[in-house]
């Protein structure tokens, strides 16, 4: 068991670059609008992240290449491959740019709920982030994500057991979907907010980091299944807690741990900050270093994580994140493209990563099976359908 344990690493990073603020607020919505009955959204979600990273670990291993550099090699069409390249750059690298801003002020609310605003706070979020990234050490970083993704799930598991849940209707949501009225965005959200682009690119690049031979499979499907199943519980313990709070007037994690503190006390109040402080700080960490793999294996630099190309790619990220909150700059704009291009992205890599994985030339004996096939291809048409709909939304048009 304790070897077993050992070997947890890669898929607790893509956990905790999932489980951010947005991912934090929208469960939260959820819970107070519509109760137990979208837990079966999340549990889907959960699923189909599990299928899509597998795929993308075992891509890693097999090949001890990124993501991006495989489809580099394998789409033989210069031009095809160029757009291919600039829709990935564009969409992963400006919008965890985008995104940045608002990790770190999450992890920001979470310590303001327990200790105060303080305007330098930001700062040293930014800090802790810069001085695990600058560390450069595989290994080392891979302990401090760990550590931190257990104390955001045993905070937020214990909000939710503080709030008594009924189990019997919490089974039934997760268990029986169904459709409440002006629920088809927010479940749109929760599948989009944990079936993450970015994650595939990260996931490829981190296990490549840990394991080297074929034999270390099991090691990484068992990592990808308990890690990301942690994440889908996490998420759905917020979801269950923010069931205690009745109306609609909950928006984000502040307002739930508010009305969360008449009833339960200041505890409640507690666990939510630090788990928002956990899960802000995991996504300001994984968010950076997902640009910074994307950029080397689309340029094909083999840099590893102390080369200089590769930290400047983070720490651009990382100051501008800071920078945008420290200055309340709201780049609306650039958030819509990032939205507009994840959406154009997910459908777009699900089916490359269909494509390479069912490759015999890059995976040999270790390509898809029938079954894997089978999920792929229903996955495949769900982030279709997704990626059209988050489009569709941003630009107003349903």
């Amino acid at each position: 068991m304790w070897n077993k344990l050992k070997n947890v690493g890669p898929g607790v990073l893509v956990a905790a670059a999932f489980i951010g603020p947005g991912t934090v607020t929208l469960c939260t919505i959820a819970g107070v609008r519509f109760g137990y009955s979208l837990l079966w959204a999340m549990l889907l979600s959960i699923i189909a992240t599990i299928v899509l990273q597998e795929m993308a670990a075992r891509l890693g291993i097999i090949t001890q290449k990124g993501l991006a550099a495989v489809l580099k090699e394998e789409i033989q069409n210069s031009w095809l491959q160029k757009i291919v390249l600039l829709v990935i750059l564009g969409a992963i690298v400006v919008g965890n740019v985008a995104y940045e801003g608002g990790n770190i002020g999450g992890a920001t609310l979470g310590l303001s709920v327990v200790f105060g605003e303080h305007g330098w706070v930001p700062l040293i979020i930014g800090a802790i982030a810069f001085a695990l990234l600058w560390v450069g050490n595989y290994k080392f970083l891979e302990k401090a994500l760990v550590s931190l993704v257990i104390l955001m799930s045993l905070a937020f598991v214990a909000t939710a057991i503080i709030t008594k849940p009924d189990l019997g209707a919490m089974f039934r949501g997760m268990l029986l979907p169904s459709f409440p009225e002006d629920s088809l965005f927010t479940i749109i959200g929760l599948i989009g907010t944990t079936v993450v682009p970015y994650n595939l690119f990260l996931h490829a690049s981190l296990v490549k980091e840990k394991w080297k031979d074929p034999k270390n499979l099991g090691d990484a499907r068992r990592d990808t299944i308990v890690s990301i199943g942690l994440g889908g519980l996490v998420s759905m313990a917020i979801m269950v807690a923010a069931v205690a709070i009745s109306g609609d007037t909950v928006g984000n994690l502040l307002d739930l741990a508010s009305g969360l503190e008449p009833l339960f006390g200041a505890s409640a109040k507690y666990f939510l900050g630090i788990g928002l402080f956990a899960s802000g700080i995991t996504s300001a960490i994984t968010a950076p270093l997902a640009a910074a793999y994307v950029v080397n294996s689309c340029f094909g630099w083999g840099a590893g994580l102390k080369d200089t190309r590769f930290r400047m790619v983070w720490i651009l990220i990382l100051v501008l994140g800071v920078g945008s909150l420290m200055l309340e700059i709201k780049p609306i704009q650039i958030i819509q493209f990032a939205q507009i291009a994840n959406g154009v992205l997910l459908p777009v890599i699900a089916v490359l990563l269909l494509w390479v994985v069912n490759k015999k030339s890059v995976l040999g004996t270790y390509k898809n099976t029938f079954y894997q096939n089978v999920f792929g291809v229903v996955l495949v048409l769900l982030t279709i359908g997704l990626g059209g709909k988050s489009v569709l939304k941003v630009l107003q048009w349903i």
